[in-house]
């Protein structure tokens, strides 16, 4: 039933005005209640339950569910900070952060402008709750009541939002880190309505980790600058191919340091198996046997365009095309956990061919098939172990590494697996 169907009905119901009814279904709505929701609001705003469901039960954090319903919670506020989201079309500042009880913690979303600072401990009664990028978060809305309590419970968590980068998760808002920005770059990117909007991208680290982040106000942060050891307030938390990304924003401040953050060369080392189930994960290192190198290695070409492969002198992107000569390795890893497609670019390529782009374009000429290069590469590395850094991503497809790293391991298996073994054994 459409809102307007259930806003005539509830209209009849209650005796009331259609076009007022209406109106707040449409408010709520515009605010994420879910419609049945909003309907039961109305409903108790005119004074009639309607056989509606009973006032929320007030539940710990670490037992509310998306499946649960609205909820009633008590806890103190961790995080909280404002920023700018579309919806339909029109620009809102809605604020977002996470709030804890003894129980756990959950990230939150303020369509209310309730005012929730750090530290306040408030009860939250008739809060939403939705699935958001995987995790339960709560949504406060006009329906929702906010009481500010005196007493201050004690709670395992710090009040602030800081946080390590190794912690972040996707959907995180309001966090407050201190990094060294290891990479950073000026680009453009097609913005709202087709505008052209000048960003900063890059990477970041704070020994835990590295991470992407995308700074979309970089004319109000000038400390964003490579090798620069700072601040940043009041960031977000989104997802690109299964990676977090820290995103700054309007609202977001980035101060310099007067120390420097020490970012950390080593990469964390996982299982193939571990990497894949979490989802995606921004330089990991991982050790494994080749089983094999895939079809679309060897020689490439390229769209000079867009860089995209180009197959049978055709781009999907941009037709007909002369494309570019190029050197690509798509290897098939596997530790006994699981398995990912490395792809190694036209340099590490070259390394494990043992020749230049030139080379190889000798090679082929001389064969009269080009793909003696790819044949030549499968002889040099499948069966052998190696030590693979990069950024694992996942897909429908599977999993696939971008290779910064691609090396031979020499050392004896048997003497790591007595290392790992006493490693775990303490």
């Amino acid at each position: 039933m459409s809102l307007e169907d259930r806003a005539e009905e509830l209209a009849s119901d209650l005796g009331a005005d259609k076009a007022e009814v209406r109106s707040a279904l449409e408010n709520l709505v515009s605010y994420s209640v879910p419609l049945d929701e909003a309907v039961q609001s109305v409903r108790r705003k005119y004074g009639d339950d309607g056989g509606g469901p009973a006032d929320p039960t007030e539940a710990d954090i670490a037992d509310v569910t998306p499946d649960g319903g609205n909820v009633t919670v008590t806890g103190t506020v961790l995080s909280s900070g404002k920023r700018s989201i579309y919806i339909d079309g029109d620009l809102r500042v809605i604020r977002e952060g996470e709030l804890a009880d003894s129980t756990g913690k959950i990230i939150f979303t303020d369509w209310a402008d309730a005012e929730l600072s750090p530290g306040d401990t408030v009860t939250l009664g008739n809060a939403g709750v939705r699935e958001f990028m995987g995790r339960t978060q709560l949504n406060i809305n006009e329906s929702t009541t906010v009481a500010f309590r005196e007493e201050t419970p004690e709670i395992p968590y710090e009040v602030g939002g800081a946080t390590e980068l190794r912690d972040l998760r996707a959907g995180d808002g309001a966090i407050t880190v201190e990094v060294r920005v290891i990479e950073a770059e000026t680009r453009e990117v097609s913005a709202r309505e087709g505008e052209q909007k000048e960003i900063l991208s890059g990477v970041v680290s704070d020994g835990s980790t590295r991470l992407p982040f995308t700074d979309w106000e970089p004319d109000d942060h000038a400390a964003m600058a490579e090798d620069a050891s700072v601040r940043i307030e009041n960031a977000h938390v989104k997802e690109f191919r299964g990676v977090p990304q820290v995103t700054l924003g309007e609202y977001t401040t980035v101060e310099p340091l007067d120390r420097e953050i020490a970012p950390g060369d080593e990469a964390p080392r996982m299982s193939v198996g571990e990497a894949v189930s979490s989802g995606g994960v921004f330089d990991v290192e991982l050790v494994g046997s080749v089983l094999d190198v895939r079809e679309g290695s060897g020689l490439i070409q390229r769209c000079p365009e867009c860089g995209r492969i180009v197959q049978k002198g055709q781009c999907r992107s941009h037709g007909a095309v002369d494309g570019v000569d190029d050197l690509r390795t798509k290897a098939i890893l596997d530790d006994g956990t699981g398995t990912a497609t490395v792809v190694l670019d036209d340099e590490l390529t070259s390394e494990v061919y043992g020749g230049t782009l030139e080379d190889a374009l000798e090679d082929a000429r001389d064969a009269m098939d080009q793909e003696v290069v790819a044949e030549r590469i499968r002889e040099r590395i499948v069966g052998e172990e190696f030590r693979v850094r990069g950024d694992l991503s996942v897909d429908d497809y599977g999993a696939n590494v971008d290779a910064t790293e691609f090396e031979r391991v020499d050392d004896d298996p048997s003497e790591r697996a007595r290392d790992l073994l006493a490693e775990v054994g303490g």
